[in-house]
């Protein structure tokens, strides 16, 4: 297949000598096979063109929940993958949040299988305990030889301090990442949002910073014993990001990352009580918020994410002390970090990470293979039920003014627009 990209402006700061230039792009059997000026599209060539059409490396999110197996009226595979293309979004690492939890090297087959025919590719994690229950070491090694990236327990922290040694130990021996969900339940008892003056003034059991911060110095101080490599994800408060920071001056191989919308929202946006915004970790304070933003600029914070988690609308409309945890995040992962920081640095954050799970990170450049986002970083939108694309529709982003619009991405020779 022969792809003609046309009158493109490059996003690509690796590369200054086609950073911010206008050029034609030329890709042939999933090759980039020419860049340059006024090119001549051959005959048989798909040609894109679009208005103020920008191009960058295709974007990466470590973060993503779909619903399958067992929760398919959330979002299925293959639906999801193509949800994440028309977001701009290539690679995906895929959370073990299914029925039935994936702690096996069969279970990592059969996501693999699910989301081989889609453009944008999913990655699975495997559970790091046997059915995620904080027991029993899973198989990790059985599961990264079928293709798992990493080992976590989706949001549920490792209780035993002595299983996460082990497991830091064993993953060494194959270079295995393992992921520790950063929150101490006896201190987050049944809290449900950030503990402060919102959760008082609404009557709703609050999460401590604490309850975070107290896990991240734990699980720090057993890598620093163990050696081997930890992803603390999702942190939320200032002082995590302090820790993390300390860990990596002393050498340890310890990574982290943050939500966009622990970034975009505060915990004033409970006031309502919309059950949209009920996130783990919660949202916290304006000063925690600015403290992440400085970490993701400093480097101290490796990555960022949408931390997609699709709930069904039975899920979220109770009380709210009942209701699910999670938001939608892919749709609108460029224009939040568009809006927040401008299109290079954007750009920027949404291609991090690869590297932390041995993926490749690719480049805009001749003889490269095509993992491309296009899009328009000047659209500005308003979000809207009717125009989400996902199968749930539980949005904390509704009615919030972006600017960054995706026309589609292109990996190797395929195009999803």
């Amino acid at each position: 297949m022969i792809i003609f990209l046309k009158s493109a402006t490059l996003i690509t700061p690796s590369n200054k000598n086609l950073h911010l230039k206008k050029r034609d792009l030329l890709i042939k059997d999933g090759i980039i096979e020419k860049i340059g000026v006024r090119l001549d599209p051959p005959n048989k060539a798909t040609i894109i063109s679009f208005p103020n059409l920008h191009v960058s490396t295709g974007w990466f999110d470590s973060s993503i929940c779909f619903g399958e197996p067992g929760y398919e009226e959330r979002e299925t595979i293959a639906h999801g993958l193509e949800v994440a293309g028309k977001s701009g979004f290539t690679e995906l690492i895929l959370n073990p949040n299914t029925h039935p939890i994936p702690d096996s090297s069969s279970d990592i087959v059969f996501l693999k299988q699910a989301g081989k025919s889609s453009v944008s590719q999913g990655y699975p994690l495997g559970a790091l305990t046997v059915k995620s229950e904080g027991k029993e070491l899973a198989e990790i090694y059985d599961m990264k030889k079928a293709g798992a990236v990493g080992f976590y327990d989706y949001k549920a922290p490792v209780h035993n301090g002595n299983l996460l040694k082990i497991a830091l130990q064993y993953a060494q021996n194959f270079g295995g990442v393992v992921f520790s969900f950063p929150l101490d339940i006896q201190i987050s008892g049944k809290g449900v949002v950030s503990e402060g003056e919102v959760s008082t003034r609404l009557g709703l059991k609050g999460i401590p910073a604490l309850a975070e911060e107290i896990q991240v110095a734990r699980d720090l101080a057993i890598l620093e014993y163990t050696g081997g490599s930890l992803h603390i994800p999702t942190i939320s408060t200032a002082k995590s990001a302090s820790l993390i920071e300390a860990a990596k001056k002393k050498g340890l191989d310890v990574s982290t990352s943050v939500a966009i919308h622990n970034l975009w929202f505060q915990d004033e946006a409970l006031e309502e009580f919309n059950s949209n915004f009920k996130v783990i970790p919660p949202l916290r304070t304006m000063k925690d918020s600015r403290a992440l933003i400085k970490g993701l600029k400093s480097g101290v914070i490796d990555f960022v994410t949408t931390d997609h988690s699709p709930m069904d609308i039975e899920e979220k409309r109770v009380e709210f002390d009942l209701a699910a945890y999670g938001s939608l995040g892919l749709e609108h992962g460029f224009g939040v970090l568009n809006s927040l920081f401008g299109l290079e640095k954007a750009v920027e954050l949404l291609g991090r990470g690869r590297e932390r799970f041995g993926l490749e990170t690719p480049k805009i450049q001749e003889g490269s293979p095509a993992n491309l986002t296009l899009f328009n970083p000047d659209m500005q939108y308003t979000v809207d039920t009717e125009h989400l694309l996902s199968t749930s529709k539980n949005s904390m982003y509704m009615d919030a003014s972006l600017k960054g619009a995706v026309y589609g991405i292109i990996l190797r020779d395929q195009i999803l627009t």
